[in-house]
């Protein structure tokens, strides 16, 4: 299996929708909320579809097949 790829962030976390963004799987926040309607996204190994949950350094995401972790 490949290494996670790396989501380096400034701050304590990072939403769900903004990571989205950041990681270049959506191309506008606005589109957060339909794409986690039709699309599971698994946070650590769970299943969590909330634009607004909070992302920590060590997080890893799970969406469309691939697999990022949050980095400081």
């Amino acid at each position: 299996m490949a290494s996670p790829k790396e989501i380096k962030i400034v701050g304590e976390y990072i939403a769900l929708g903004q990571f989205l963004k950041l990681a270049r799987i959506i191309d506008s926040g606005g589109a957060a909320k339909s794409f986690l309607a039709e699309t599971p996204v698994y946070i650590n190994g769970e299943q969590d579809q909330r634009r607004g949950r909070k992302l920590r350094p060590g997080d890893e995401i799970l969406v469309l097949g691939k697999t990022y972790r949050i980095t400081a």
